[in-house]
């Protein structure tokens, strides 16, 4: 996990962790559980007094840097953080505890709960991929007509331009991030109560699970989704795509800068502990080396998706931490690729050199010119 720590700055994580981290989830699960009690109170189902004491409790809970490790251990038991947070809840609520937790089981407040994280961790992931794109926008409009060699399998092929190259690195994050913003905000609050019947909230167990949605900002769930889980495969797979379109051109950049081809250097290049005439595109690498464990946490949230009955035993507990670790490397590999692109240098002299290679004369490259505008008109 690169999430914090030694590693975070160097895999692009450091700007999510805060996301994602423990005291995040602490905020995320209060706040579910406040919204909870607030959206009873709408329905008379709790006193408003109470419910504002639950909030004012829940704010006391998470200003105390001792809770998250306290529950940390006392989750062991239960199998999840919700049953000890509801126990301390109640008892900072003191007169109010009857106003915590309100109709629901442990999984409303844990998937609202990972709801929310994913909610406020993904505008950095957002803003990487689209400064990304846009960084590879800008290289295709200034490179719109600067010929260089097109590589297939591997191998010289017939001449195009470096812009055309760029638009189509920009096409893809452009993609992966509308496709990711999309499924963010179709994820909806959670709220079932113990079998998924909303029986404890009767007769106004639909309304209040909307009130909470309305609450916290999240999309109204329509029905509980305690085993339905194509909303976390679908965010898992976009994710994985997002990953993937990262990967793409820091792919192609570490390949155009070997020493071999030159054709494109980052600003600021790595060096070697033992090869000081190395110029390592540090930034390209570990763009590749986050987005390289996407798919693994991609294929372990579609495999988690068959959870059994009303409740999930294993399938629902193994999301938290994949699905959480999944938002880190694509933030990181979004990341460190906007870094890479934002400066990258690139040198038209070399791709003549290289084209000569294989091409005589000018360069034919054909409508590259035109399908670099075509993509950038569609942005």
């Amino acid at each position: 996990m690169t999430n914090t720590g030694l590693l975070a700055p160097l895999s692009g994580t450091d700007a999510v962790a805060a996301h994602l981290g423990d005291t995040a989830w602490l905020r995320a699960l209060l706040d579910a559980e406040v919204a909870l009690s607030r959206a009873a109170a709408r329905y008379a189902l709790v006193r408003p007094d109470d419910a504002e004491e639950v909030a004012a409790a829940a704010d006391r809970l998470a200003a105390d840097p001792d809770v998250p490790g306290e529950l940390a251990a006392a989750a062991v038991e239960g199998g999840n953080p919700v049953i000890p947070l509801v126990r301390l809840l109640r008892k900072a609520a003191d007169g109010a505890s009857g106003a915590v937790h309100p109709g629901a089981t442990s999984q409303d407040v844990m998937d609202t709960a990972l709801v929310l994280l994913v909610h406020r961790a993904a505008p950095t992931v957002l803003t990487d991929l689209r400064a990304a794109a846009d960084a590879a926008a800008r290289l295709a409009g200034a490179h719109r007509d600067t010929p260089t060699v097109a590589r297939t399998l591997g191998q010289q092929a017939l001449p195009t331009t470096f812009g055309l190259v760029a638009a189509g690195w920009a096409a893809g994050l452009d993609a992966a991030a509308r496709e990711l913003a999309v499924r963010v905000d179709a994820l909806p609050v959670q709220f079932g109560g113990a079998a998924g019947t909303l029986a404890a909230s009767h007769p106004h167990g639909p309304a209040v699970a909307d009130a909470v949605a309305d609450l916290l900002g999240l999309a109204p769930q329509g029905v509980p989704w305690h085993t339905e889980r194509t909303r976390i495969g679908t965010l898992a797979a976009a994710l994985g795509v997002a990953a993937g379109a990262c990967a793409k051109p820091a792919t192609d950049v570490v390949l155009l800068s070997q020493t071999e081809v030159g054709e494109v250097s980052e600003a600021a290049p790595g060096d070697s502990s033992s090869m000081p005439h190395k110029r390592n595109p540090i930034a390209a690498i570990t763009a590749r080396a986050s987005a390289r464990r996407a798919p693994g946490l991609v294929a372990t949230l579609l495999a988690a998706m068959d959870h059994e009955h009303q409740r999930a035993a294993g399938a629902w507990h193994a999301e938290w931490g994949t699905l959480t670790d999944l938002l880190a490397v694509t933030s990181g590999a979004a990341a460190r690729l906007h870094t890479s692109l934002e400066g990258l240098q690139v040198h038209p002299e070399a791709m003549r050199r290289n084209l000569a290679l294989t091409t005589d004369g000018e360069p034919d490259t054909g409508h590259a010119g035109e399908l670099v505008d075509r993509i950038l008109e569609a942005r």
